[in-house]
C-alpha cells in the first residue's frame, strides 16, 4: 500500500458531489435553527443552580426522574468536579426555599445530600451573555478574513471565511436537531474549531500558493490536487490524535464538559472536511488565477525605449 504522501486523490474531480453532501448538512442545520431552534442552556436563559453533596456517587437518571415526577419542570443533572458533587439546574424563577427543598426530596431516596449552594442567573445576565458571545463569533470570523486576505489575497479570504461559516452552521444546528444543551461550554467550544479549521484551511492555501507560483501548468484543478495531496497525511494526522483525546475527553471527562466534546469532534470532523474538499474547491468558482498571486509583467517594446 503506497503511503499517503504517494497518493494521488483527485478531490477536485468529486466536488460537486462534496457539494451536494455540504449542502444537505447546511439544509439540515439551518432547518433545524428555524423550527427547533437552540436548546439553551442556563447560561444564556437565566434560572436557578443547585449543587448538592452525595455521601456516595449516585444515579443522576434517578435524580432527573426523581425531580421531574415531584413537578420540577427543564432539569439538567450532571456531576460537577467529583463524582458525588451534583450540579442541578432549573430553568424557573427563584426561589429562597428550593435549595432545601430539593434536598429534602433527593433524601427522600434514602440518600446522604447535604446542600453546597443555591443561587440565581438572571435572564439579563444570559441576555447579555448571549449579545456578546454572538458579538464575539462575528468579530472572530471578521478577523480571519482580514488576517487571510492580508496574508494571501482576497479571494483565498472568501473561500476561508465561508467554509468556516460552512462549519459553524453545521456544528450549531445538530445540536439544534439533537436538542443539545447550548451553554458558554459550547459556545467556547466553537471557537476553538475556528481556530482549528482555519488552521488546517491555512495550510492548504499556503500549499496551494506554493504550487501555483512553482508549477508551469495553468489547470487549477490539478493544482489543487496536487497541494492537498500534500497535505493530506499532516491533516488526517493531526485530525485523527486530536479525536482521539476528544473521544476519551467524552468518555471519562464527566457530564460536565461533555456536550464540549461533542461539539469539538463534531466542529474538528466536518473542519477536516472542508479543508481537504470545500476549502479548495471553492477557489474555482472564485476563479482565481495564476495572475492573482504573480501580476503580468509589462513587456516594453525597445523600440519604445529608443530615443527620437
Amino acid at each position: 500500500m503506497k503511503p499517503l504522501s504517494h497518493l494521488q486523490i483527485d478531490f477536485m474531480g468529486r466536488r460537486k458531489l462534496a457539494f451536494i453532501v455540504s449542502a444537505l448538512m447546511l439544509i439540515v442545520s439551518i432547518g433545524a435553527l428555524a423550527f427547533q431552534q437552540l436548546n439553551l442552556g442556563l447560561d444564556f436563559t437565566g434560572g436557578t443552580l443547585i449543587e448538592v453533596r452525595y455521601g456516595a456517587a449516585p444515579s443522576l437518571d434517578a435524580i432527573r426522574q426523581l425531580m421531574v415526577e415531584s413537578g420540577f419542570r427543564d432539569v439538567s443533572v450532571q456531576t460537577f468536579g467529583a463524582s458525588t458533587e451534583v450540579l442541578i439546574r432549573l430553568q424557573q424563577a427563584f426561589d429562597p426555599d428550593v435549595g432545601s427543598d430539593v434536598v429534602n426530596l433527593l433524601r427522600t431516596s434514602g440518600e446522604s445530600v447535604n446542600l453546597v449552594r443555591a443561587e440565581f442567573v438572571g435572564a439579563q445576565v444570559g441576555d447579555q451573555l448571549r449579545d456578546q458571545s454572538g458579538l464575539g463569533l462575528m468579530v472572530a470570523l471578521g478577523v480571519v478574513m482580514l488576517y487571510v486576505a492580508f496574508r494571501f489575497q482576497y479571494k483565498f479570504a472568501i473561500g476561508a471565511l465561508l467554509a468556516l461559516l460552512h462549519d459553524v452552521i453545521i456544528v450549531v444546528g445538530i445540536f439544534a436537531l439533537f436538542q443539545l444543551e447550548f451553554d458558554l461550554t459550547v459556545l467556547a467550544a466553537i471557537l476553538a474549531v475556528i481556530g482549528y479549521s482555519l488552521n488546517d484551511t491555512i495550510v492548504v492555501y499556503d500549499r496551494i500558493r506554493e504550487t501555483i507560483r512553482t508549477s508551469h501548468i495553468d489547470n487549477m484543478p490539478q493544482i489543487f490536487n496536487e497541494a492537498i495531496n500534500a497535505t493530506l497525511s499532516r491533516t488526517l494526522a493531526t485530525s485523527g490524535t486530536t479525536m482521539l483525546v476528544l473521544v476519551a475527553l467524552l468518555l471519562l471527562g464527566g457530564d460536565m464538559i461533555e456536550n464540549f466534546a461533542i461539539a469539538l469532534l463534531i466542529g474538528i470532523g466536518v473542519g477536516t472536511f472542508s479543508s481537504i474538499y470545500i476549502s479548495g474547491a471553492l477557489l474555482l468558482p472564485l476563479k482565481l488565477s495564476r495572475e492573482d498571486l504573480i501580476p503580468t509583467r509589462k513587456v516594453v517594446d525597445e523600440e519604445e525605449e529608443e530615443l527620437p
